[in-house]
């Protein structure tokens, strides 16, 4: 580990994630808190797709959703799931394996309540991953919804946060000739250390 530094220096590996997704909020034109969020279903065939991740708190990752999706039910089934990071204009990424529990309280209402109010009656009008008959039925929705839920809609039920507590996280930064920097941080399950290991590119 003597040449972990730069980049990759310290002993926190939440420390770095947060200072690189700093780094990125300053060069990436859109969404440089965008993670490619993997999952499995019960069949364990994967899926995954893109999501904000909200949060990276002093153990874990947060990122919110509506409990009655596609990727809640997976995540609530495995109780895991992994994220890859990546930003183009940096040439770095993280990824990240570990388990996952609900963020279903205070937290998650103060995090709503931040929302813009058109993203709130969204969150209410959208049966996410269920079958739409059309934009206008959505609309719809959300017109009924807005009549109904007024200028301070409080969360629903049916929507929340997931925090990610890893077991692995791996930062990678861009090397000339391909000869690129890996570091994974490994610990089996949560609370323990971490161990460190350089990786060939």
């Amino acid at each position: 580990m003597s040449d972990r530094e730069g980049l990759f220096a310290g002993d926190d590996p939440f420390d770095i994630a947060r200072s690189w997704l700093a780094e990125a909020e300053a060069s990436e034109i859109n969404d440089p808190n965008a993670i490619a969020l993997a999952t499995v279903d019960a069949s364990g065939m994967p899926n995954s797709r893109m999501v904000l991740l909200k949060e990276i708190e002093s153990a874990a990752f947060v990122f919110y959703t509506n409990y009655e999706s596609a990727k809640a039910r997976e995540l609530d089934s495995s109780g895991t799931a992994a994220f890859v990071m990546h930003w183009k204009s940096l040439r770095r990424q993280i990824r990240v394996r570990g388990h996952v529990e609900k963020e279903n309280g205070p937290q998650a209402d103060a995090y709503f309540n931040s929302r813009s109010l058109k993203s709130r009656i969204g969150a209410w009008a959208s049966k996410q991953s269920q079958p739409l008959a059309s934009r206008g039925a959505l609309m719809a929705e959300v017109a009924k919804v807005t009549a109904l839920k007024g200028p301070n809609p409080k969360r629903p039920h049916f929507w929340g946060g997931y925090r990610l507590t890893p077991v692995e996280i791996e930062f990678w930064a861009d090397g000339a000739f391909r000869l690129h920097d890996r570091f994974t941080w490994r610990r089996r399950k949560p609370g323990e250390n971490w161990s460190v290991t350089r990786l060939s590119p």
